[in-house]
C-alpha cells in the first residue's frame, strides 16, 4: 500500500475572503476529491509516488485555477485565490423558469442585478436602480406627480414587480407602489423582459421585475445604517437575523424622509413634494427535518406625501404569508403558499387630524407547485392559484367596491436533450371571473451552446385581464370631464418573439438580442363624443421592436466595466398620431475599480446613463381629439460617481455625487429628470458582527 500525504490549504476570493464549497480535485485521478469548508480550508490525501499532479480548484461562476505539484513524503499547503466570471454566470435564478437553475443555463436572456451592483450604484429605491444598471426603463411622473414606467414600450400595468415571486396589492395611475420596494436585505434582482404571462398570468406582458430576499448563513447578524443627502434627503435602516439550525428569522426596518424640492417657476412641474415613509418586514423559516421547512413572513408599510398644506397623501400596507415546501424524495417535491396583501390610501387632514380612507385594495392568494426531475426526460413542473380580488375606491359609483376571483393552472417542460441543447416549454390558462375572461398563454424557449457561444430563441404569448378600475370606473377628474370604466373590455394580448447571440470568455461577456412585439387590444382611456367623457377602451395594434446590446468585463488588477445599450421602436397609432413617449435609443454605462488592501477594500465607480430625444403626439384639449401639437421631449445624460470604503470591522463610508456635470432641464416635462443640479450624499453603516470575528491578524 502507498503511503498517503496531506494536502492543505484555503480558497480565497480576490478580496481574500474564504469561499466555502468549493471543489478541489486532481486532474490526472477525479477520484481524488474535496469541498471547502465554512472557512473555506480543504484537505485532500494524495499518494506519495512522486508523481507530478495538477490541482484544480472550481466553483461555479468563477474561474478555474489550478496549480502544478510534485508528491512527496513532505507534507504540502497551497491556498486557491479564485476570480468571479462576469456576471457569476454560476448565480442560481428562479424567476424565469420558476424552478431553480443556473444562470449560464437558464434558456431565455435574464439580467440580474446583484449585490454588489445594489452596492456599487449606491442606490436609494429601486427605480434609482433600475435606471442606472439597464438601459430602455425610464420612470417618468404622470398626474399629481405620481410615478409612471416605461419598459421598453411596456407600461407599469405590464410590467409585473415580485418581492420573493409574490404580487403586490394595490395600483396608483397603472403602477405600484414602487416605494414599497426597498433594497434592504435584497440579494439580487431578476429582469426578465418579455411576456411572461405562461407562469406568472396577467400584467407579466412586457417582463417580470422580482427582487430577491438574501438568505440566512451567519449564526446571527446585526447592522445599522444611515444615508443623508440634499434637500434632506434621509434614509435610515436596521437590520436583524439569527440562525439557529432549525430556526432563523430576518428582521428589517427602515425610514425614509426628504424636503421638497422646487425645479422652477415655468414648465409643468414646479415642485416635488416632500415625503416620509416607513417599511418593516420579518420572515422566519423553519426547518422541520431534510425535508420539510415552513416559510413565514409579515410586513407593514407606511407613508405621507405632502401634497398640499392642509392636506396630506397616505398610503399604508399589511402584507404576510406562509409557505410550506416538501421534497418528497431526492426528485420530487411539492410547494403550498398563502399570501396576504391590503393596500390603502387616505387623506389626512393636518388640521382637524381627521384620517379618511377612501381606497383599499385587499388580496388573498393560494398557490400550489408540485416538480418531478426524471434522468433523462427532464423537469416537470405543475402548478396553480386562485385569488379573491377586492377593491373599494373612491373613483365608483355606489356601493364603491367590486370584487373579482381568478384562477389558473400551469405547466412548464425542462428538457436537456443534449449538452448543448435545452428546450422549454410552458402553458398557462387564466380565467377572471368579473371580466368573464379566460386566456391560454404558451411559450417555447430554446437554447444551444457552441462552447463559449449560447443561442437563444424563445417565442411568448402574454396577456393582461381588465382590471376592476378599468371596468368599473365612474370618476369626476377635477369637474372638467368624467373617466369611465368599460366592462366590455377585451383582455391585452402581445405575442413576443427573440433571438440572443451570448459569448463569454474568461473576463468578457456579450450580449446580442433583437426582440419584437406585437400587441392587441392595449387598454387605455379614449375621449368618447357621445359620454363627453373619457372612456377605457381597446385600441389599434401596437408594434414593438428593437435590438438591446450588453458587454461587461471585470479584470484581475480589479477593474470592471459594463456599456449597455437598447434601441426601441414603437409605432402607436391613435387618430392618426404617434403618441409613443418611448425614447428609441438608451443606454447605461459603468466603470468601476475594487481594491483589497491592509485596511479593507475600497471601490469607486461611475455610473452613466444616455437617454435620446423623442418626438410625440400630445393632445392638448382632451375634449377636442382636433387640437393636439408635435412635442419633443430633449434628450439627456447623466452621470454618478460613487466612492465607499468598508473596514474590517464592518464599517462602512460611502460618498455619492450624483448628477456629477450638474444637468438641469430647460423645462420640466412630466418625463423629465426631476433635477436641480449636482446632489452629494455620505452614507455609513455597521455590519456589527463582524466587530466580533477574528481576523488573521488578531
Amino acid at each position: 500500500m502507498n503511503a498517503q500525504q496531506v494536502l492543505e490549504g484555503t480558497v480565497y476570493n480576490i478580496e481574500k475572503v474564504p469561499l466555502s464549497g468549493v471543489t478541489i480535485k486532481v486532474q490526472e485521478d477525479t477520484t481524488l476529491v474535496a469541498i471547502t469548508d465554512n472557512d473555506g480550508r480543504y484537505s485532500l490525501l494524495l499518494p506519495s509516488n512522486n508523481v507530478s499532479y495538477t490541482i484544480v480548484a472550481h466553483m461555479f461562476g468563477m474561474r478555474i485555477s489550478r496549480w502544478g505539484m510534485k508528491s512527496s513524503e513532505e507534507r504540502l499547503v497551497h491556498d486557491f485565490v479564485l476570480r468571479e466570471k462576469i456576471q457569476n454566470l454560476g448565480t442560481v435564478v428562479v424567476t424565469a423558469t420558476r424552478t431553480p437553475k443556473l444562470l449560464m443555463d437558464v434558456p431565455m436572456v435574464t439580467r440580474v442585478i446583484d449585490a454588489r451592483d445594489i452596492q456599487v450604484s449606491d442606490a436609494g429605491t429601486v427605480q434609482e436602480l433600475l435606471q442606472v444598471e439597464l438601459p430602455g426603463i425610464e420612470f417618468s411622473y404622470t398626474m399629481n406627480q405620481q410615478v409612471n414606467l416605461n419598459m421598453q414600450g411596456f407600461g407599469g400595468n405590464s410590467v409585473l414587480f415580485l418581492v420573493d415571486g409574490e404580487r403586490l396589492a394595490g395600483e396608483t395611475m397603472d403602477n405600484v407602489d414602487y416605494a414599497r420596494l426597498t433594497l434592504e436585505n435584497v440579494e439580487r434582482i431578476e429582469v426578465v423582459k418579455g411576456a411572461a404571462s405562461s407562469l406568472y398570468g396577467s400584467n407579466a406582458v412586457g417582463g417580470v421585475v422580482n427582487l430577491i430576499s438574501s438568505t440566512i448563513n451567519d449564526p446571527w447578524t446585526l447592522s445599522i445604517g444611515a444615508r443623508y443627502g440634499s434637500f434632506n434627503d434621509g434614509r435610515y435602516n436596521g437590520n436583524f437575523s439569527f440562525n439557529c439550525g432549525k430556526i432563523s428569522s430576518v428582521t428589517n426596518a427602515q425610514y425614509v424622509h426628504t424636503d421638497p424640492i422646487h425645479l422652477s417657476d415655468s414648465g409643468d412641474i414646479h415642485n416635488i413634494y416632500g415625503t416620509h415613509s416607513f417599511n418593516t418586514k420579518e420572515r422566519l423559516l423553519f426547518r422541520i427535518n431534510d425535508r420539510l421547512k415552513v416559510n413565514a413572513r409579515a410586513g407593514y408599510f407606511f407613508r405621507e406625501r405632502e401634497s398640499a398644506v392642509v392636506s396630506h397623501e397616505r398610503y399604508r400596507d399589511f402584507s404576510g404569508g406562509t409557505k410550506v415546501d416538501y421534497a418528497i424524495n431526492d426528485s420530487s417535491d411539492i410547494s403550498l403558499s398563502y399570501s396576504f396583501d391590503q393596500y390603502d390610501k387616505s387623506d389626512y387632514a393636518c388640521l382637524s387630524g381627521a384620517d379618511v380612507r377612501d381606497y383599499s385594495n385587499v388580496q388573498h392568494s393560494l398557490r400550489g407547485i408540485a416538480s418531478h426531475v426524471h434522468p433523462t426526460l427532464g423537469t416537470l413542473t405543475a402548478g396553480g392559484d386562485a385569488m379573491r380580488d377586492y377593491l373599494m375606491s373612491y373613483q365608483f359609483a355606489a356601493p364603491g367596491y367590486h370584487e373579482q376571483y381568478t384562477a389558473d393552472a400551469f405547466m412548464q417542460w425542462d428538457w436537456s436533450v443534449s449538452e448543448k441543447l435545452n428546450v422549454v416549454t410552458s402553458f398557462r390558462y387564466d380565467y377572471f371571473s368579473k371580466a368573464n375572461a379566460s386566456h391560454l398563454s404558451p411559450k417555447l424557449n430554446i437554447m444551444y451552446k457552441i462552447d463559449e457561444v449560447t443561442l437563444r430563441a424563445t417565442y411568448a404569448n402574454g396577456f393582461r385581464a381588465p382590471t376592476l378600475k378599468e371596468m368599473y370606473m365612474n370618476f369626476d377628474m377635477a369637474n372638467i370631464f368624467m373617466i369611465y370604466g368599460n366592462a366590455d373590455l377585451k383582455p391585452e394580448v402581445s405575442n413576443n418573439a427573440n433571438f440572443s447571440v451570448e459569448w463569454n470568455h474568461n473576463a468578457c461577456h456579450i450580449t446580442t438580442l433583437a426582440f419584437y412585439n406585437y400587441v392587441e387590444n392595449r387598454i387605455t382611456t379614449m375621449w368618447n363624443i357621445a359620454r363627453n367623457g373619457m372612456v377605457y377602451d381597446n385600441m389599434a395594434p401596437v408594434n414593438i421592436y428593437g435590438v438591446d446590446f450588453a458587454a461587461s468585463a471585470r479584470w484581475d488588477n480589479g477593474i470592471g466595466a459594463r456599456l449597455s445599450y437598447v434601441y426601441t421602436h414603437e409605432s402607436v397609432d391613435e387618430n392618426g398620431l404617434n403618441t409613443s413617449e418611448t425614447r428609441p435609443h438608451t443606454a447605461t454605462m459603468r466603470v468601476d475599480y475594487r481594491y483589497a488592501w491592509r485596511w479593507g477594500v475600497s471601490v469607486i465607480a461611475l455610473n452613466g446613463r444616455a437617454l435620446s430625444a423623442v418626438t410625440s403626439d400630445v393632445y392638448t384639449d382632451l375634449t377636442d381629439l382636433t387640437q393636439h401639437e408635435r412635442q419633443t421631449y430633449p434628450g439627456y445624460v447623466m452621470w454618478r460617481l460613487t466612492a465607499n470604503h468598508t473596514f474590517k470591522k464592518g464599517v462602512k463610508l460611502t460618498l455619492t455625487i450624483d448628477n456629477l456635470l450638474g444637468y438641469k432641464p430647460e423645462y420640466y416635462y412630466s418625463n423629465s429628470p426631476a433635477t436641480v443640479g449636482r446632489t452629494y450624499a455620505v452614507g455609513l453603516s455597521w455590519n456589527i458582527e463582524q466587530a466580533f470575528e477574528k481576523s488573521d491578524e488578531d
